[in-house]
């Protein structure tokens, strides 16, 4: 189906409690889901999913779903676990030792810059440039999703030079941040990604991350991509499991509250979008923060992908949102923004 690397299912994954009630609301989204887009969509909370609604087209093997953007944040879950492994020694480690970036704007730059979308890297990628267009190299029109970083940085990157370290959006930075975690985990890359997904989530089915091509041939895919795919439930373990690691006070916990305290302002978000990454006034360390119209005591985690993938956490109420679509033009506001407002 696609050039990945697997991390499977654990024996013991967490099995979900129920009481479901039905949205007129979702139910609506759903019956015109041919206009709006939307074919997965769960409610947890109180420590049980309430709402479970889905229309999963045959065509999407074995229910696989595209996180598009919200493999970023999932990237920024497995940082934090390098680092609580000690693969990483903080979200402050400098990318000095690394030689595939030496002499471009990432070489020596610090870790939470990278995190924060915030690499100075906006004279040549990113929605600094273009919003529409963040995956695409600004002089050649490489595709940044399709290219490996090992390309980019042998032909675009080079002799590149560090602007300002301001909030510019972009699929390369991630890039970025995921192989140099690839780099420190080193042999044991994929032993932290079962750690991560297998043994903390405890997802019930093969989760995967894509790989990139060096060059366009069929065997050389050499560097991995935030492009992940989970089972709509395993999305749902995964939130659940960052939503307890903040209230436990895990060390991936600690994590996400330290990328949280240092979170980033947002550039030119709108309070008409109908997106979480859209409608927020701060990110930080791949997540969203701080949406529009809640208390600013009000701690939400959001997730954002492309056609309307979303994932918020309500760490305050302990509920979560997960609604996957193939495109975005079901009604944010009503079904989703309204029920995390409450």
């Amino acid at each position: 189906m696609f050039q990945s690397v697997e991390i499977k299912g654990a024996p013991n994954f967490y099995k979900f409690k129920s009481n479901l009630r039905k949205d007129q609301d979702v139910l609506d989204e759903f019956k015109n889901n041919n206009t709006t887009g939307v074919i997965s969509y769960l409610l947890f909370e109180d420590n049980q999913i309430v709402i479970d609604e889905s229309d999963i087209p045959p065509k999407i093997i074995d229910g696989l779903l595209p996180s598009h953007s919200m493999g970023k944040s999932l990237v920024s879950y497995v940082t934090g676990h390098a680092i609580c492994k000690g693969y990483i020694s903080s979200v402050d480690e400098r990318l000095s030792d690394w030689d595939l970036v030496k002499n471009t704007l990432y070489e020596d730059q610090v870790l939470i810059d990278l995190l924060n979308m915030a690499a100075g890297d906006q004279k040549y990628i990113g929605e600094r440039i273009h919003p529409m267009v963040d995956n695409m190299w600004k002089s050649s029109g490489v595709n940044l999703n399709m290219t490996s970083l090992e390309t980019i940085a042998e032909s675009n990157l080079q002799n590149t030079q560090k602007s300002d370290p301001i909030y510019n959006y972009s699929a390369l930075t991630t890039h970025v941040v995921m192989n140099y975690v690839i780099y420190k985990a080193g042999d044991d890359w994929k032993k932290l990604l079962h750690q991560v997904f297998n043994e903390n989530t405890k997802v019930k089915n093969s989760v995967y991350f894509s790989k990139s091509r060096k060059y366009l041939k069929y065997d050389d895919f050499v560097s991995a991509r935030y492009s992940f795919y989970a089972n709509r439930y395993d999305y749902l373990r995964i939130a659940k499991t960052m939503m307890e690691d903040w209230h436990n006070d895990t060390c991936a916990g600690k994590y996400l509250k330290t990328i949280y305290k240092n979170r980033v302002k947002k550039k030119d978000n709108t309070k008409e979008a109908d997106d979480v990454g859209l409608y927020t006034k701060s990110y930080g360390g791949q997540f969203h923060f701080d949406i529009f119209g809640l208390k600013k005591t009000r701690k939400i985690i959001g997730m954002s992908g492309f056609a309307g993938q979303q994932i918020l956490i309500d760490l305050d109420n302990k509920r979560i949102i997960v609604v996957n679509s193939l495109y975005k033009n079901y009604n944010w506001k009503k079904i989703v923004y309204s029920v995390i407002k409450n």
